[in-house]
């Protein structure tokens, strides 16, 4: 692919769901593509991201204002944008990212109860216009997602929260996927790993034809 911009891929989707997984299915569909990428994460993706990651998971005794963790989402997503997203977009690479903006909708608005504007402001002087091309949101019921999650690690802060948290992160996700039908693909993470798999493939191929007739055309 030689697009004047890369894509912009994000996965997104609660805990448990299988993010890891299938990012390195998707970088393996990438791979046999010849497409050039950058694949990283978020809260994260830089060395000064990944140290203000490390505050937002560590379980700690001081409780964090909920403005203070909104804050630190996107001080590490501004970090993360200058240092690797829009440079790799502007030299033609896709960016695959493990969560991005979605998220914070998701977990600070839909699970802390903070309200949209707030975070669209924050959106929008952060990010500018930039918006994913494509976003695969993985979806599995909350308390099969936990259990997947609490059975390979210690809960992390934001794993610590009540099973109501996280029933509003997936509501907030998917009433996110109805406004925005374009953006987001929506993909049953409970089924088994080859039908999540070749639901992923399909989207893919279809998002690769339309991005291959988009670059063409004058």
């Amino acid at each position: 692919m030689n697009n004047k911009l890369g894509m912009f891929i994000t996965v997104e989707g609660g805990e448990g769901v299988g993010k890891t997984t299938n990012m390195l299915f998707i970088e393996n569909w990438l791979n046999k593509k010849n497409i050039k990428y950058t694949s990283t994460r978020e809260p994260g993706g830089t060395p000064l991201a990944e140290n203000i990651r490390e505050l937002l998971l560590t379980p700690s005794d001081e409780l964090i204002n909920e403005n203070t963790e909104l804050l630190l989402m996107f001080a590490a997503r501004a970090q993360h944008l200058s240092q690797v997203i829009l440079p790799s977009l502007k030299q033609g690479k896709w960016v695959l990212c493990d969560r991005f903006t979605d998220a914070s909708f998701a977990y600070q608005g839909g699970g802390r109860g903070m309200s949209d504007k707030k975070i669209s402001l924050l959106e929008n002087f952060v990010q500018g216009t930039l918006r994913p091309d494509l976003t695969i949101l993985l979806d599995i019921p909350v308390k099969d997602g936990l259990k997947r999650a609490l059975s390979r690690s210690k809960p992390d802060r934001f794993e610590q929260e009540q099973i109501e948290f996280f029933d509003r992160v997936r509501k907030t996700y998917i009433d996110r996927s109805k406004k925005f039908p374009k953006q987001y693909k929506v993909i049953d993470a409970s089924k088994n790993l080859d039908q999540v798999e070749l639901k992923i493939e399909v989207i893919l191929e279809e998002f690769l034809k339309k991005s291959y007739k988009n670059a063409i055309e004058p």
